[in-house]
């Protein structure tokens, strides 16, 4: 949909989506009070708010995993009750969920068509999935894909593709999409949002969840914010909102300089890390860095570039070909993370739900898993040592709900990122890696997370940090590498390079 002259004229369209005073509650906790808003035809509806907004919550009522205490939901004014999610698809709603739902085993045709298998004569018929999957992809601006290939041999932007041609595939009016650049470079996200521009002129509608404002300037046409389970804004167009009321309206606060002040690095500081002719996996380029107390190191380039295998094979996650790491003087034994954390390293990977965190388990477990020897007596663990040491750490990283018995899983994005930070505090370490700090973390939660950086380096510790968000890499950085096809083209302080330089020099891979 185009940005219409005014939003008078918009709002006098017919709507395509209303719903009107949706409450929803479980044991203790009211996640959504009297939420109204609207989408209509054609048209980007932005929902923005902070990590426990609401904002999943309202999704999820909407496709028909959760049924609302009260309210309505009405589709082309008529009204509708979802009892599960086959409900909703059937009235037209898709939804693409952050952590993809597809099976990495299955062909994408096979995926698109999970659950409501094409058949000729009355048999299910690849023949006649692979043609319609086709013309699915190819509608979608995305011919190259094969739709026999497995979907776990599809990068990220492919994946995201088949999830989109899945919901397409079941003739939908309204798609949602959470959060679906989370794990985009640049080039994809154009790619993306291409997509998106194509469905809208046919006249689907789209509900965006993102925390990247300047996503929402590029696609969005009206914009609806939750705070604390409450829509505290509707109808808000896109280009007539600043980012400093969104901010506010998200926040409750103004938050003017998200990145602290990047400190420079004393010219006497300790060498912490050296890495020498690391070979991260066969046809690499050598890697040669050094990183010094209270430095932060900033690896910049494309999903894929080599960056986040940079700092598995220095955590000895992975097994690295040749080369050799070195902490404090004392070099690791190579593809040992035992040798890594006993040396100081501490890893928040990219993927916390999956690689870092203990979902199911307490905060307590979660806090001190990397330094439970320092609790344990003769093989049992000390509770009361245990609970003040995660007590501390729930204060010092201000973890809202205070609880340490609450399980990992029920906490916000930028809560859970936090844990995974506390636990390498509390366990002590000189080198900190950090895989997209805040990746699906909203602004409030950021701002804290780089101000909690920003105190670790200037208490001497080395951070390296991977972000696909340029601007985060020179904000927090005090040099950057910028990594290009599994290699370094260059390096510099972060000072002297800009987001256009750097998206020149990957694109490129000229080394400097």
């Amino acid at each position: 949909m185009s940005h219409p002259e005014s939003m008078d004229q918009a709002l006098e369209q017919p709507r395509l989506l209303e719903m009107r005073g949706i409450e929803k509650r479980f044991p203790g906790i009211i996640a959504l009070q009297q939420v109204s808003f609207d989408v209509l035809p054609g048209e980007v509806h932005c929902l923005l708010g902070q990590n426990g907004a609401g904002k999943s919550t309202l999704i999820k009522v909407l496709a028909g995993v959760h049924q609302p205490n009260e309210g309505d939901i009405l589709l082309n004014g008529q009204e509708q009750h979802f009892s599960n999610p086959d409900d909703a698809i059937k009235a037209g709603i898709g939804t693409m969920y952050q952590e993809l739902d597809l099976v990495e085993s299955l062909t994408v045709a096979e995926n698109i068509f999970l659950g409501h298998e094409k058949t000729r004569a009355g048999f299910s018929s690849a023949k006649v999935e692979k043609i319609e999957a086709a013309k699915l992809l190819a509608r979608l601006g995305h011919p190259e894909i094969a739709p026999d290939k497995e979907v776990g041999q599809l990068s990220a932007a492919g994946q995201q593709i088949v999830s989109m041609a899945r919901a397409l595939s079941r003739e939908v009016r309204l798609i949602i999409m959470d959060e679906p650049s989370a794990v985009l470079d640049s080039e994809e996200v154009h790619n993306l949002f291409e997509t998106v521009k194509a469905l809208t002129a046919s006249g689907v509608a789209v509900i965006y969840i993102s925390h990247r404002l300047e996503e929402i300037r590029q696609i969005g046409d009206r914009i609806t914010v939750l705070k604390d389970g409450r829509a505290v804004a509707s109808n808000l167009a896109v280009n007539q909102t600043s980012n400093t009321e969104l901010i506010q309206l998200m926040t409750g606060r103004s938050i003017t300089n998200v990145f602290p002040p990047v400190v420079p690095v004393p010219g006497d500081a300790e060498e912490i890390l050296r890495v020498e002719q690391l070979v991260v996996a066969p046809g690499h380029e050598p890697i040669d860095l050094s990183v010094r107390a209270g430095e932060v190191l900033g690896f910049a380039g494309l999903v894929g570039s080599g960056r986040s295998e940079i700092l598995a094979a220095i955590y000895g996650s992975t097994h690295p070909v040749s080369g050799s790491v070195h902490v404090a003087g004392k070099r690791l034994r190579p593809g040992s993370p035992a040798s890594a954390v006993n040396a100081g390293i501490g890893l928040c990977p990219e993927e916390r739900k999956s690689q870092a965190l203990l979902l199911d388990d307490t905060l307590t477990a979660n806090f001190t898993l990397a330094s439970i020897g320092r609790y344990a007596t003769a093989g049992f663990t000390a509770g009361k040592g245990e609970y003040r040491a995660s007590m501390q750490q729930i204060s010092n990283l201000e973890l809202r709900p205070a609880d340490p018995t609450r399980e990992a899983r029920t906490l916000s994005g930028g809560n859970q990122q936090k844990i995974v930070l506390g636990r390498w505090l509390s366990h002590g370490c000189k080198v900190l890696l950090l895989d997209e700090p805040t990746r699906g973390v909203d602004v409030g939660a950021r701002s804290e997370i780089y101000q909690l950086i920003s105190e670790l380096s200037h208490a001497g510790i080395a951070v390296l940090v991977v972000s696909s968000e340029l601007e985060e890499v020179l904000g927090l950085s005090h040099r950057v590498l910028v990594i290009s096809e599994n290699r370094i083209v260059h390096q510099a302080e972060a000072t002297q390079l800009s987001e256009h330089q750097i998206l020149d020099l990957v694109m490129e891979g000229t080394t400097l």
